[in-house]
């Protein structure tokens, strides 16, 4: 049983193993001289190339893809093709019984998902370290590690999505028994689990932390511009540029929260000023004197963040809440298996 699953499965891993090993080649190439910006204490941000950017961002989408791609392509048909063949019944009516056979196939199938993604993530996480959250002095930066844009194509996660991407299609192959709408049907759901779950499930895994920051230079990201041409919000960074920002809102000196003040579009400066936003007042002082009076007149910034440093905490409790999830769709498979199919 084992072997015949193999057979299958074989061209599919070929190709599939193939592919890392070519990014294995790229980043064994191109990773050792961005370590050295680092050990040579250059500013890594300003002496990346376009090409490393490039390559940045091609990781998290490759990594962020490959889940998607096996659930599809390896899960739901692994039991659909079967189903819709009519191929289960001559091993149904040889030794084999039908929880062993799902759970070879499974089992098989869903350590092959989780070696290739986990070689994977090794390679593009060990490549993307000195690059993560990197941040130039002219305010350009690449998303840290526990982003939603790079937090589920490092370290643990990629690999409990790539097993729940496994058992979800496999899930959804036995319960439609056709290939096609299986392989549709995974993707629209797993997409939709990689929307929602840094949207709405990751930020509660741990409780945030609230602060309440005096709105200065030093912190300030940003102040955006609203559709009328003033300022609308200000964003401002906590003491570690890598943490992860969940909100960031303006308050008075009571505590709620506010609009900025009607003052402030005529003190900021003008456009191409650090404000960045599109007023034009010439005689407008420093931004720097706006910042202090917002700052007399009682306007903080309340930041609710994740701290960088609850990186591998939030990995193992993610990939946890996935595993369990596999879990219970894995025992959806068997139920339905034993008593539904004929």
């Amino acid at each position: 049983m084992t072997w015949l699953t193999w057979r299958q499965l074989r061209t599919q891993a070929a190709a599939v193993y193939a592919l890392v090993a070519a990014v294995a080649v790229v980043v064994l190439v191109t990773g050792p001289r961005l370590r050295d910006l680092v050990t040579n204490g250059a500013d890594v941000y300003d002496s990346l190339t376009r090409t490393d950017q490039v390559l940045f961002y091609a990781g998290v989408l490759a990594v962020a893809a490959a889940p998607a791609v096996i659930g599809a392509f390896w899960g739901a048909p692994l039991v659909a093709r079967e189903l819709e063949n009519g191929t289960h019944r001559l091993v149904w009516n040889q030794s084999v019984t039908r929880t062993r056979w799902l759970a070879t196939r499974l089992g098989l199938t869903t350590l092959a998902a989780a070696a290739v993604v986990g070689l994977l993530t090794w390679a593009v996480t060990w490549w993307s370290e000195p690059m993560d959250g990197t941040v130039s002095h002219t305010r350009g930066s690449l998303p840290s590690r526990l982003t939603p844009v790079s937090f589920a194509m490092r370290g643990l996660v990629p690999v409990g999505y790539a097993v729940f991407a496994v058992v979800l299609g496999a899930t959804v192959g036995i319960i439609l028994q056709r290939s096609l709408p299986a392989m549709a049907v995974t993707l629209a759901i797993f997409a939709f689990v990689q929307v929602a779950v840094p949207l709405w499930v990751r930020p509660h895994l741990l409780t945030p932390v609230t602060v309440t920051l005096t709105i200065s230079e030093d912190s300030l990201d940003s102040i955006n511009g609203s559709p009328s041409g003033g300022p609308s919000s200000i964003e401002l960074h906590t003491a570690d540029r890598e943490d992860w920002v969940l909100t960031n809102q303006t308050v008075d000196a009571a505590g709620q929260a506010t609009a900025l003040p009607a003052w402030l579009a005529e003190c900021l400066p003008g456009p191409g000023g650090p404000s960045g936003t599109t007023q034009t007042n010439e005689q407008a002082p420093p931004i720097g004197g706006c910042l202090e009076r917002l700052d007399a007149e009682g306007y903080r910034q309340r930041i609710v963040y994740q701290p960088q440093d609850r990186f591998w905490s939030l990995q193992l409790v993610e990939t946890g809440l996935f595993l369990v999830g596999s879990g219970l769709l894995a025992g959806l498979c068997f139920w339905w298996t034993r008593t539904r199919l004929s």
